[in-house]
């Protein structure tokens, strides 16, 4: 298990206790994206299709603190963009630690070993470093050649200097099991501390659309690699429930209020996917946002999403309410054959709404009048 037993525990006991005082829907992750910048131009990536005004906004260190405050969660995943393109990221990170919470600063690495430097290691804190596979495969997928091998090189550099490092690996439709399964085994043997794994989700803007995984193949993939990693010392950092579901074994609904997104747009309807709308704090997120609307077969955008920050919350929650099924889990690992858990039907989503255009008029307006 790549989860660290403090939070682990932390995690848990935050967790029951919004069980037993009865709340319904709580945070688990903040996503917090400080800006949408980057340094790549991914072509399954729908972060960075804005104009160039938007991409310049930042959020200052007080709006992301403002930002843990008012949520709550007890982790934190800095994402972007990229975020050390962000100069105010290790005031950033060094005042979220301060208030007790667990990192995941997730980058592309391409800037790393030259900014490692300006950060400290410390037990609530890991390096989350996207590699979606293989030379071959990381290196199609970001659109670039060379990412791969700097990735690797910034993964031994901090590993190194004593920080914590996980490593995102993102798969899309094509994905060969036994290529990704030599790749969990090489980055293993680097040591890395933990793999978080999900299928893409098929953002609107995205320039490549053809390349998205439908449930379907999501779970026929999953469970080939999952088949070929049986006795081997992989380690993820997410809920073996949430891995038993991209295996096709539990039915569940997604959570999108477990992962709320804070953005220079502001608090993103539903999640951290679906720009369906924005909120100016979290308490009118919370408050006004419809949530019984969204998910799979309730919105056809939502249809094929299988996506970690959709349904790890879930998975999460889900261990807690009944820690038996973590036990079985335990015991006889994830289920590679065999018939698959009942999936949602669709019959009754709704069409899918485009409102991209509207947010991005809206913030081009609204940075037209401050200047």
């Amino acid at each position: 298990m790549g989860v660290p037993l403090n939070q682990a525990v932390k995690v848990g006991a935050y967790v029951l206790r919004q069980h037993l005082s009865g709340r319904k829907r709580y945070p688990l992750v903040l996503m917090l994206e400080p800006l949408f910048r980057c340094n790549l131009a991914c072509s399954g990536c729908g972060k960075i299709d804005y104009p160039a005004p938007i991409l310049n906004q930042r959020l200052s260190v007080d709006e992301c603190m403002e930002a843990v405050d008012d949520c709550g969660a007890p982790v934190v995943a800095i994402a972007g963009g990229e975020p050390l393109l962000h100069k105010e990221m290790p005031e950033i990170v060094e005042k979220i630690l301060a208030r007790g919470k667990f990192i995941y600063l997730c980058t592309n690495a391409l800037l790393l070993e030259k900014q490692l430097d300006k950060f400290k290691p410390h037990k609530n804190f890991c390096w989350d470093i996207h590699l979606d596979g293989d030379k071959g495969m990381h290196d199609a997928a970001v659109s670039q050649e060379g990412v791969y091998e700097r990735a690797i090189a910034a993964i031994r550099a901090v590993k190194a200097r004593g920080f914590r490092v996980s490593i995102n690996c993102t798969l899309f439709d094509g994905a060969d099991p036994q290529r990704v399964a030599d790749f969990l085994d090489t980055v293993t043997e680097i040591g890395v501390d933990g793999v978080m794994t999900s299928p893409g989700y098929a953002y609107e803007r995205a320039p490549d659309q053809e390349h998205f995984l439908n449930r379907q193949r999501t779970k026929e993939l999953f469970r080939a690699i999952f088949r070929r990693g049986k006795g081997k010392a992989w380690k993820f950092n997410q809920s073996p429930l949430f891995l038993d579901f991209l295996a096709g074994n539990q039915t569940y609904k997604c959570t999108p209020w477990g992962n709320p997104t804070r953005n220079v747009f502001g608090w993103q309807r539903p999640c951290y996917l679906l720009g369906e709308g924005y909120a100016k704090t979290y308490k009118e997120l919370m408050d006004t946002t419809d949530w019984d609307s969204y998910g799979v077969g309730n919105y056809e955008k939502c249809a094929d999403c299988m996506v970690h920050s959709g349904f790890e919350a879930t998975a999460v929650m889900d261990s807690v309410k009944r820690p038996w099924k973590m036990a079985a889990l335990a015991i006889k690992g994830i289920r590679t054959e065999g018939a698959m858990a009942k999936d949602i039907p669709l019959d009754k989503q709704r069409k899918a709404e485009y409102n991209f255009s509207k947010h991005v008029e809206k913030k081009m307006a609204e940075i037209h009048s401050a200047k």
